[in-house]
């Protein structure tokens, strides 16, 4: 049995915000099936506080989470990878042992503007957009898995 697990990594450019709630969402319906890692074109250096508010929300912890360059992984076997945001699908590169590549873009909640409120409101309807690809797509890998 092959125990180093396939490896997705989630994509986007800064890795501080759509890219974490993928790869947490992703990890909790992977059920431990595959590794889930995700990494930025030109990490922020920092994974966004609303993030990590939104996703307690729905019981996932982000707060160990680290913005990472996508470069760190070139030298792992990378079976998919994932963009969730139109420039890291331009600059991302094939990595050893890839298989996959799916595009999947989503808008940037670091962007939002108005009152903390409103600002929230985005974060959690553009998580719950991602949650609703990210299940499905983890719930086809199990079927066949």
């Amino acid at each position: 049995m092959n125990t180093e697990q396939s490896l997705v990594l989630v994509l986007c450019t800064g890795n501080s915000c759509r890219s974490h709630l993928a790869e947490g969402l992703l990890r909790a319906a992977s059920k431990g099936r595959f590794e889930v890692a995700s990494a930025g074109s030109r990490p922020a250096g920092y994974v966004h506080p609303m993030a990590v508010r939104v996703m307690a929300e729905i019981g996932i912890d982000l707060s160990g989470h680290t913005s990472k360059h996508m470069n760190d992984f070139l030298a792992r076997k990378v079976e998919t990878v994932i963009t969730v945001c139109g420039n890291a699908d331009q600059a991302c590169p094939t990595f050893p042992g890839q298989l996959n590549r799916h595009h999947w873009p989503f808008e940037d909640p670091a962007h939002a503007t108005g009152t903390d409120d409103e600002i929230l409101a985005v974060f959690r309807r553009v998580r719950d957009e991602i949650r609703r690809v990210f299940e499905a797509y983890a719930a086809g890998r199990l079927d066949v898995a």
